[in-house]
């Protein structure tokens, strides 16, 4: 991973949020977010994936994380350090030129342009930092909040491709302008 190596970990600041890195304090509220019904309802993947607590999962993204494999960013409010949410940049190709963008959000946070705001500085990121050509995103068919907040930001769907790996999923596609 030659590009990516050179691109580091940073905190994001916008008006409303901190995207900051995930630490070990953050793991009641990533086994929340993640087991949340409202937040997986669209997700294909078991509820608890045998976590603890959100040990595990914080585990495997300092691993990511050191390996270059991914960014991951939990959403906080500024002047709080509480995870409300989490955004990531991963599934990069192999040569490096495509990132899949995924995101969560407790659902108080839902409709306020939390995600908006979010998604605009990561897409910000991974086309000027970390020199992605394109962004791609999977989202479910019936997930209309997520469609809306792709197509808003300049996403289009990719009808020529499917996703193997979940049926119901629609892959949406932008590219650095």
């Amino acid at each position: 991973m030659t590009k990516l190596m050179r691109t580091t970990f940073q905190i994001i600041k916008t008006e409303r949020l901190v995207l900051r890195q995930l630490v070990a304090a953050d793991a009641q509220q990533v086994f929340k977010l993640r087991t949340n019904a409202e937040v997986i309802k669209y997700i294909d993947r078991p509820t608890s994936r045998g976590d603890k607590n959100g040990r595990d999962f914080i585990e495997r993204i300092y691993e990511g994380m050191s390996n270059k494999a991914l960014f991951y960013w939990v959403i906080t409010i500024e002047k709080s350090t509480t995870l409300i949410g989490s955004i990531c940049l991963w599934n990069f190709s192999k040569d490096e030129t495509i990132a899949e963008v995924g995101y969560e959000l407790f659902p108080d946070y839902y409709q306020k342009g939390i995600m908006n705001e979010a998604l605009i500085a990561v897409l910000d990121f991974g086309f000027n930092r970390a020199k992605f050509k394109d962004i791609e995103a999977f989202t479910h068919r019936d997930n209309l909040g997520s469609k809306k907040l792709l197509t808003k930001n300049g996403f289009v769907e990719d009808k020529t491709r499917k996703d193997d790996n979940n049926l119901n999923n629609i892959i949406f596609i932008k590219t650095n302008d």
